[in-house]
C-alpha cells in the first residue's frame, strides 16, 4: 500500500458530502472514484469538491477492478452494505460504512466474517460516539466516584417530521435512529448486551404509517440494566439528538442532557431517610481531534496506516446492531428475547 491512500467512495447521497468533506482534507488520501447508481449523482459531488481526476461509475465491482483502490468508503443505503462491503474486500480494500453494519444480523455475520478472512479493517460509521461530551461523562464515570454502575436509562424525544421513506417504514425508530443510542449506551456503560424486552407502538395522531416510538429494557454484562425510551413522533419539549442521560452507580448519580449540562452527585453521609449529597463537577473531555464524522473517519484512516484498531470496527460494532434486531424480534413477539453475539 502506498502512503496515500486511493479511495472510492460508493453512494453519493446526502450524508456522502461530510464523508468527502473529511477525506479531501487529508493529505495522504487521493479519492479515485465516485459510484451511484445515479450517475448524475456522482458527476454532481464531483464537481462540487474538485475532483477532475476521479472516474464515475455505477457498477462497484467494474470500478474497483479498474481502479484497485486501499480503500472503500461505503455510503450507500443499509440494504447494500453487505454487497459494498463483501465486494470491497474480496477486492482487497479496507472499508467503512455508513451505520448500520448490515440490514440484517445474518448479513452482518457474512460481513464480519469475510473481513477476518481478508485481514482488512471493516469499521461501521458510529459518529456519535466520537463528540467530546459524552467522552467526558464516560471519563466522569470511569472515575469510580459513582462507584459501580447498576443501571443507565436514555430518553430521545423529537417529532421529526422527515417525510419521504421513512414515513412508511416499518421500526423505523428502532431501525434507522436507535442505533446510534445503543452504541452510546455500549460505550458508556462498558457492558454488552445479554437480553432484552421492547414495547413498540405508534401513537395516535402519529404521520408515520409504522410505529414510531419504543420502550426497551436491556439486561446488560455485569449486572447493568439499561432502558431506552424514545419517539420520533414526540411535539415538543424535544431531548437532543444525542438523548437525555442518567447513569446511576452505587455511590450516587450522574446526568447529561446530552448537550452542555452535566450534573452529578454522591453520596457522603448516611443514616437519615435522605443520604447527605455532594454535588461534583464533570468536565466534558478536551481533545486534538475533531468529533463526530470527522473523528471516526480519520481514525480509521490512521488504523488502514498503523494496523491498529478503529474503536467502531465490525467485530465490536455488530454487538450494538444486535440490540436493534433483538429489540425488534421482542417487540414483534411480545416477549424477553435472549441477544446472541455470535
Amino acid at each position: 500500500m502506498a502512503d496515500r491512500l486511493r479511495v472510492v467512495l460508493a453512494g453519493c447521497g446526502g450524508m456522502s458530502g461530510r464523508w468527502l468533506t473529511v477525506a479531501k482534507q487529508r493529505p495522504d488520501v487521493e479519492i479515485v472514484g465516485l459510484i451511484d447508481l445515479r450517475e448524475e449523482a456522482a458527476h454532481k459531488r464531483r464537481d462540487e469538491f474538485d475532483l477532475p481526476g476521479a472516474a464515475v461509475g455505477d457498477d462497484v465491482r467494474e470500478m474497483l477492478e479498474r481502479l484497485n483502490p486501499d480503500v472503500v468508503l461505503d455510503c450507500t443505503i443499509p440494504s447494500s452494505h453487505v454487497m459494498v462491503t463483501l465486494e470491497a474486500l474480496a477486492h482487497g480494500c479496507h472499508v467503512m460504512g455508513e451505520k448500520p453494519l448490515a440490514d440484517s444480523m445474518e448479513n452482518a455475520r457474512r460481513s464480519v466474517a469475510a473481513a477476518k478472512q481478508s485481514g482488512k479493517l471493516y469499521a461501521v460509521m458510529q459518529n456519535r460516539r466520537y463528540d467530546s461530551r459524552i467522552r467526558g461523562f464516560l471519563h466522569f464515570l470511569d472515575s469510580g466516584q459513582l462507584g459501580d454502575l447498576t443501571t443507565l436509562n436514555s430518553d430521545f424525544y423529537i417529532g421529526a417530521h422527515f417525510g419521504g421513506f421513512r414515513d412508511h417504514m416499518e421500526h423505523v425508530l428502532l431501525l434507522d435512529m436507535a442505533i446510534h443510542t445503543f452504541d452510546q449506551a455500549r460505550l458508556i456503560s462498558g457492558a454488552d448486551p445479554v437480553a432484552v424486552y421492547c414495547h413498540e407502538w405508534n401513537p395516535t395522531g402519529s404521520w408515520y404509517d409504522h410505529d414510531a416510538s419504543a420502550i426497551c429494557v436491556f439486561e446488560m454484562t455485569g449486572d447493568v440494566i439499561y432502558t431506552y425510551r424514545g419517539s420520533w413522533c414526540a411535539e415538543g419539549l424535544s431531548t437532543t439528538w444525542e438523548c437525555d442521560w442518567r447513569a446511576i452507580g452505587t455511590k450516587g448519580s450522574a446526568t447529561w442532557n446530552g448537550a452542555n449540562v452535566f450534573r452529578a452527585q454522591a453520596a457522603t453521609g448516611s443514616g437519615a431517610f435522605h443520604s447527605e449529597l455532594t454535588d461534583l463537577e464533570i468536565n466534558p473531555a478536551r481533545s486534538s481531534s475533531e468529533g463526530g464524522h470527522a473523528g471516526a473517519i480519520n481514525e480509521f484512516l490512521d488504523c488502514v496506516h498503523s494496523g491498529e484498531t478503529p474503536e467502531t470496527v465490525c467485530t465490536d460494532n455488530i454487538k450494538s446492531l444486535a440490540m436493534v434486531f433483538g429489540a425488534i424480534e421482542s417487540a414483534s413477539a411480545h416477549r424477553r428475547v435472549e441477544i446472541s453475539l455470535e
